[in-house]
C-alpha cells in the first residue's frame, strides 16, 4: 500500500479515538467519533486530537520491535559497537540484515513516519481554516510544524547518506497537506531545507508552557533543532538551539538510574505510560536491557565500551548478570533502566543538550568547551579530573562523552558515524563481530531501500530506485 492510500485511511481514523481516560498524564482526554470542523472549533479540541497523536507514538505500530518512536530508537542503538543483542526482537537490526525493500524494519519506519507526518499535516491544515484567535493558532501549530520537522528528520537519518555525500540524492517524498495524491522523491538538500524551515516556524511560535512533558514546546524543538543543526554540521546554530533548548533544566546525577520518570530534573520531552495504557513488554530499551525484571534479557554491552567507566561514574551501571567467560558476549548487563508497566520513555535529556553544545563550542574552537565537558563530567562522577584536552583531543573526548551519556538512548554512536562519515567496527566480544565483511564510511548498511510496497503502488517512483541502495 503506498503512502497515499495508506494515509487516506489513517485520515479517515484521525478523528476517531478510542474513547478512554488520559488523567494519569492530566491529557485532554481523545474523543469518539468528532469530525474535523469540531475538532478544530476550540483549543481543546485540537489538544484532544494532539493526544491522539502522541498516543499513537507510544502504542505498538505492527509488532514488539517496530511498535513506536521507541522502537526506531533501539534499532539504532543495536547497529553499532557498544551494545550487542541476543537472537531476539531487534536481532536482525543487529546484524544489519533487516533493511532490505520487503523487511518490516525498511516498511515500519517509512509508514510510521508518514503516518505521523500526515497526522501533523491535518491538525495543520485544520488550524488554518480555524476560527481561533492568534495566540491559541501559533500554540498549537508549533506543535504540529514541529512534529512534521521531527519526523521528516527520522526518513532523512533512515533513508539517506549524510547530505555531504550527495546532496542531490532521492530522498523520501515531501507532503505539506493531508495525502491526496502520490509525491516523487524529493532530494536530500531540499528535504532538509523543509525540516529547517518547519522547525524554525515552529520555534518561533512555540511557548514554553505545555501540558506536560509528552507535549512539544519551545525547549523540545529547540532540541530538535539542535540535532538536526549538529547534523549538518551547523556548529553555531547547534550551539544556540542546544542552550536554549536545556534552558531551566538542571542535571541531576541521583536520578540516573532507573530512566523511567519524565518529571526527572534533566527530563525534557518523553513518553509516559501507565499500568492500564502500557506496551510493557514492547518498550524499548526498557524491556530489552533489564535482566532483573520478567523481560526478554536481550541486550548486553561490549567490554570495551564497559572499560570506559570509571568504578565513581554513576553511569556505570553495569554488572556481570552471566558467567565473566571470555569467549562469551552475554556477559555485561546494565541497571540504567528499569522495567515496569509504568516505565516512562525518556526521549530527550538536558545532558544531551549540553553535550551538542559542547561538541559545537569545540569544534568552532571555543575555549569554554571544556569547560561546558566538566560540568557533565563532574556532576557524574564525584572523582573526575578534567583531561586538559584541547582541538581534536577534545572533540575525540566528547564524542566518547556522548556515547557514554546516552548509551542505547537515541542511536547517537551509529549516527554520530553517520555524520562524520566513519566506518563502524565492532570489537571486543560481539556475537556478530563484521570482521570479515566491515561497515566502511558511506556503507550501504548505513541506509534503508526504499520499500517495495511503495514501488509498487506509487508510479511516481522509479522501480530502480534501490539499485545502489542493495
Amino acid at each position: 500500500m503506498n503512502i497515499k492510500n495508506y494515509l487516506l485511511i489513517l485520515f479517515a481514523a484521525s478523528f476517531s479515538f478510542t474513547s478512554c481516560s488520559d488523567d494519569f498524564l492530566n491529557d485532554p482526554a481523545p474523543t469518539s467519533s468528532v469530525n474535523s470542523s469540531v475538532v478544530f472549533s476550540s483549543k481543546a479540541g485540537v489538544e484532544a486530537f494532539i493526544s491522539g497523536i502522541h498516543r499513537r507514538a507510544r502504542s505498538q505500530f505492527t509488532s514488539t520491535h517496530n511498535g513506536g518512536l521507541y522502537s526506531m530508537y533501539m534499532a539504532r542503538s543495536v547497529k553499532a559497537n557498544d551494545v550487542i543483542q541476543d537472537a531476539t526482537w531487534y536481532l536482525w537490526d543487529y546484524d544489519h540484515t533487516y533493511r532490505a525493500p520487503t523487511y518490516g524494519r525498511t516498511k515500519f519506519n517509512w509508514e510510521f513516519s508518514y503516518y505521523m507526518i500526515n497526522q501533523a499535516n491535518i491538525g495543520i491544515k485544520g488550524l488554518n481554516e480555524s476560527s481561533l484567535s492568534d495566540t491559541d493558532k501559533d500554540e498549537l501549530m508549533s506543535q504540529f510544524l514541529g512534529l512534521r520537522g521531527f519526523y521528516y528528520f527520522q526518513l532523512a537519518l533512515e533513508y539517506n547518506h549524510h547530505p555531504s555525500y550527495k546532496n542531490d540524492a532521492a530522498a523520501p517524498p515531501i507532503y505539506l497537506e493531508p495525502a491526496v495524491d502520490s509525491k516523487g522523491m524529493s532530494d536530500i538538500t531540499t528535504l532538509f531545507n523543509q525540516i529547517k524551515s518547519d522547525l524554525t516556524e515552529a520555534s518561533q511560535k512555540a511557548s514554553e508552557s505545555r501540558i506536560n512533558k509528552s507535549y512539544l514546546n519551545k525547549h523540545v524543538i529547540e532540541g530538535f533543532k539542535a540535532r538536526v543543526h549538529l547534523y549538518l554540521r551547523e556548529y553555531a546554530e547547534a550551539e544556540a538551539s542546544a542552550a536554549a533548548a536545556r534552558s531551566g533544566f538542571s542535571m541531576n546525577a541521583a536520578q540516573y538510574s532507573g530512566q523511567d520518570d519524565m518529571s526527572a530534573d534533566e527530563v525534557i520531552w518523553a513518553m509516559a505510560q501507565s499500568s492500564d495504557q502500557s506496551n510493557y513488554y514492547y518498550v524499548a530499551p526498557h524491556a530489552f536491557t533489564d535482566h532483573s525484571q520478567d523481560a526478554y534479557y536481550g541486550t548486553f554491552f561490549n567490554d570495551d565500551f564497559v572499560n570506559l567507566f570509571s568504578t565513581t561514574d554513576v553511569r556505570n551501571t553495569f554488572f556481570a548478570a552471566y558467567t565473566l567467560n571470555p569467549a562469551l558476549y552475554y556477559r555485561w548487563v546494565s541497571s540504567k533502566w528499569n522495567f515496569a508497566f509504568t516505565s516512562d520513555m525518556i526521549l530527550m535529556r538536558a545532558p544531551e543538550m549540553l553535550l551538542i553544545e559542547a561538541e559545537a563550542k569545540a569544534r568552532q574552537g571555543e575555549a569554554d568547551a571544556a569547560t561546558l565537558l566538566f560540568d557533565l563530567q563532574s556532576n557524574r562522577d564525584s572523582a573526575a579530573v578534567a583531561s586538559g584536552n584541547t582541538g581534536q583531543d577534545l572533540i575525540d573526548e566528547i564524542m566518547v562523552e556522548r556515547r557514554k551519556e546516552l548509551y542505547c538512548e537515541l542511536g547517537v554512536e551509529w549516527f554520530d558515524a553517520k555524520r562524520l562519515r566513519t566506518g563502524m567496527p565492532r570489537t571486543a566480544n560481539h556475537r556478530v563481530s563484521m570482521a570479515a565483511d566491515p561497515i566502511v564510511a558511506d556503507d550501504k548498511r548505513f541506509i534503508l531501500c526504499i520499500p517495495q510496497a511503495e514501488i509498487d503502488a506509487n508510479e511516481l517512483i522509479d522501480d530502480n530506485i534501490n539499485l545502489d541502495r542493495l
